[in-house]
Formats: C-alpha cells, structure tokens, sequence
C-alpha cells in the first residue's frame, strides 16, 4: 500500500512538472505571428517565410473582406502578434486602428504601398455607362481593393513582406530571400503562361458578377463588364442592358464568384441561353487558382 502511495506521489509530480514546463517550452519555439486580411495574402507569406512565422488570416475562407468583421477569438490573439499585413480593403478602414489598439508593438504593413489604384468602376464597362450608373448610390471617388488578382502588383505586395520580414527576423535573412527568388520567378513564369493563353482569343470583353477583376482585366488587355456596380444588385433595367450588351458582344458565360449571390447571374445566364462559371479571388493557392481562371477565360473568350 505504501508503495502504491509512492508511485502515486512521482506521477503525480511529473505531470505538474510537464505541465508547468509547457508554456514555456511552446512560448520558446513556435514561430512569430504574423496576420493577413485575406487568404492569398496568407499563401505569399508562406511562401516566403514558410513555416518560420505563423501566417494567420483575418477575413476567414467564405466570408466577405468588404463587411467582415473580426472575431474576439482573433482580436486575442492580434495581443501576441508580431505584425499585421494590411492590403487596403474596406473592413481595414474600421478595423486596422483597433488592431494597433489592440497590440500597440505590432507592426503594420501596407502591402499596396506604390501601387496606383484604379477605380471601382470603369468608364469603358458598357456602352452607356452613365445611363447604367444614373440609379446607383456610389462613391466616385471608391478605389479598386482587389489588387492581389494581377500578378506584376502581387511583386509589389512580396516585395513588402520579403523586406518586413527581413528587418523583422533578420536571422532568417538567408531562407526568406531564397524564397522570395523562387517566388517571384514563379510569378513571371505565369504572367508568361497567362498572355499565352490569352494570344488568340476572339473577344477581349467577359462579364462578372462582383467586379474584382479589373487589376487582371488591365494587365492582360482584357475588358471587364461588372454586373454588380456600386455593392448593390442590377436593377431590371440594368439587367436588361447587361443582356442586350452580351448578346450584342456574344457572350454565352457569365463568371460568378461562390462568396456571393448567383441569382442576378443565372438570370442573364438563362435570357442569353449560356451557364454560370464560378471563379475565386480568395483561394489559398494564389499561383495555381489564377492560372486555372486565366485558362477558363482563355477557353471562354475563344469560343
């Protein structure tokens, strides 16, 4: 019995010894906290920090970076982070100065930085833009976010990571920059894949529902027609212009984008007797997510 109590009384004090000597051992060794605002943010981080940081996402997959708002889980855990990678979307506007509240020796990073924005909405969109816009509330002077979708402004973007990073954990100099390298070149090879594909098309013009192609639209020569326009739903009259322009232009596929409604779509869809095709700016896989839209609009733009 004695000896039972002892053996006991040694279990008992190695588990509050492993216990209390956790913390400290995992505050040690895991890697810094670094946050992105959206998904493919987090893959370009990753790609050149690997797993040296731990690259955590704001706007979590499916949801809307216009209107997210961060949970309090997140807003904990921004206390231990050691940088935020801010990319100029609309929730930053209400949310980045409680961040740096939040955590006041974090750092934050505009990763758009040099990057000349375009506006939300393009004079060239229809042939009667005005008449499109008259009902619309918008702001005129509202930038275009989705600056991640164009390849030559995603190097802008690595380009602020690779030289945070670098001052940040200059002891991981050596690894970021070999990474950042094979990155980049990666990045050129697909600008080259993309106009390739896009060489013999037969229409340059290719109608979206949410407008986040503009940045991939004028880098490769492309003319994006937004149904959506001003955040809100076509009225009929819109719609109905929208369907004239398509049938005018040919047009047989309508992009939708899975993290919104496809209604307004389907209908223009179903009135120029074509299909929906849905397309992503969010995924993780950045490289590989844009070279499968480059060729679906290659496919589509032939046809």
């Amino acid at each position: 019995m004695k000896v039972n109590f002892v053996i006991l009384l040694v279990v008992l004090m190695s588990v509050l010894v492993a216990c209390s000597s956790t913390p400290e051992t995992t505050g040690k060794d895991a890697a810094p906290i670094v946050f992105v605002s959206i998904v493919p943010q987090q893959y370009f981080v990753n790609r050149i920090a690997g797993d040296l940081v731990d690259a955590r996402v704001m706007v979590e997959p499916g949801a809307d970076p216009h209107t997210y708002e961060p949970k309090p889980s997140q807003m904990a855990a921004l206390s231990d982070a050691l940088a935020y990678f801010a990319i100029d979307i609309e929730f930053e506007e209400a949310w980045l100065a409680r961040f740096a509240d939040a955590n006041p020796d974090m750092v934050i990073i505009d990763t758009t930085e040099g990057i000349e924005k375009m506006p939300m909405l393009f004079e060239d969109s229809h042939e009667d833009e005005e008449e499109h816009l008259d009902d619309v509330d918008h702001d005129e002077d509202e930038l275009d976010p989705h600056v991640w979708v164009s390849p030559a402004l995603v190097k802008i973007q690595a380009q602020h990571m690779y030289d945070s990073l670098v001052e940040m954990l200059p002891e991981h100099e050596a690894v970021f920059t070999e990474n950042f390298i094979t990155f980049v070149g990666e990045i050129d090879a697909l600008e080259a894949d993309i106009e390739q594909a896009l060489v013999g098309v037969t229409s340059r013009k290719f109608i979206v529902f949410h407008p986040s192609w503009g940045y991939f639209a004028a880098q490769f020569d492309l003319d994006m027609i937004p149904i959506e326009v001003g955040g809100t739903e076509p009225s009929a009259a819109e719609l109905s212009m929208i369907i004239d322009e398509a049938r005018e232009e040919d047009i047989h596929v309508i992009f939708a984008q899975p993290e919104f409604s496809t209604k307004s779509a389907e209908t223009i869809a179903r009135e120029i007797d074509g299909e929906v095709i849905l397309i992503s700016p969010l995924a993780y896989n950045w490289l590989e997510n844009l070279q499968q839209v480059a060729q679906s609009m290659a496919e589509v733009l032939s046809q």
